[in-house]
């Protein structure tokens, strides 16, 4: 599973290290706002699963929640990987460009340029158990600023697998990642979630991103789950696209996104997904 994941994320990084490449992405210039007929997400909204790359509350738990819990799975149908609208997502991966958060939809008519980031999100299914991954890949050269903004990101990721162990609580997990992103002056999307996986990509607990210590779901030895910070560089707020997939920040500045499958052990978690062999094709 591991060395499966790492492949399909690698084979994207042989154009997206080339500046100038073209490459079938979900990016298209941000519409302005009269332009954006999809719903505002934002704390008040409640909106479905959109599975495929962050799980969506539903319903939204607000800071002050400590039962940081919910449905999964529409409650309408039971359905996983439909958008608010009940259409299954139209790729097979997911493709994010700049300020795209999550669940861009690959297309033919963009073309990356020298400063973008993508983040490539998929997963894999190997003998009836779900594997999840996403990294966000830098176009030729990028800002100082953005490449921070990808360093604090995945910095958080490997900081909130280092306290994913037993008898800790999923918002010991959200309270790192947000505390260590917001103290670095990054936004930290509260709508979208990492996620239990198993049998389906989406099974509980949701591991949110931002948290107070020893509240939440308690983690058990033997657990599965996805931790996938989705970090913005200006405000956490954000938009849900017309193609209702493609969620972007309202401020139009970029977000990174990292996530690891992981499994709970009695010590240190296991990570089951892999970012060794992406960086060696990035390094070079």
């Amino acid at each position: 599973m591991k060395r499966l994941i790492a492949t399909l994320l690698t084979l994207v990084i042989l154009v997206t290290n080339i500046p100038y490449t073209v490459f079938a992405t979900s990016h298209s210039p941000r519409p302005s706002d009269d332009d954006i007929t999809g719903p505002i997400i934002d704390e008040d909204e409640d909106i479905t699963n959109p599975g495929g790359g962050g799980t969506a509350h539903n319903p939204l738990p607000t800071d002050e929640d400590d039962n940081i819990t919910g449905s999964i799975v529409d409650e309408e149908d039971g359905s996983i990987g439909s958008s608010p609208f009940g259409e299954p997502f139209p790729a097979s991966i997911c493709t994010s460009v700049n300020e795209v958060v999550v669940h861009g939809i690959p297309d033919a008519k963009t073309i990356l340029k020298d400063g973008d980031i993508i983040s490539i999100d998929c997963g894999t299914l190997l003998n009836g158990f779900n594997g999840d991954s996403c990294y966000t890949f830098s176009v030729g050269e990028v800002s100082a600023e953005v490449k921070q903004l990808l360093e604090v990101t995945k910095a958080s990721l490997y900081r909130a697998i280092d306290v994913a162990l037993p008898g800790h609580h999923v918002g010991d997990i959200g309270y790192t990642v947000q505390d260590y992103c917001e103290s670095h002056g990054y936004g930290v999307v509260r709508e979208l979630t990492g996620h239990g996986i198993g049998k389906e990509m989406h099974e509980e607990p949701k591991v949110p991103n931002y948290g107070s210590r020893g509240n939440g779901t308690m983690l058990k030895a033997g657990m599965c789950i996805a931790i996938e910070p989705m970090i913005t560089m200006g405000d956490r707020n954000i938009w849900l696209l017309p193609d209702k997939w493609s969620i972007v920040t309202r401020d139009g500045k970029p977000a990174a996104h990292f996530e690891h499958t992981i499994a709970i052990r009695k010590g240190k978690a296991e990570i089951l997904s892999d970012f060794e062999e992406i960086e060696k094709v990035l390094h070079n």
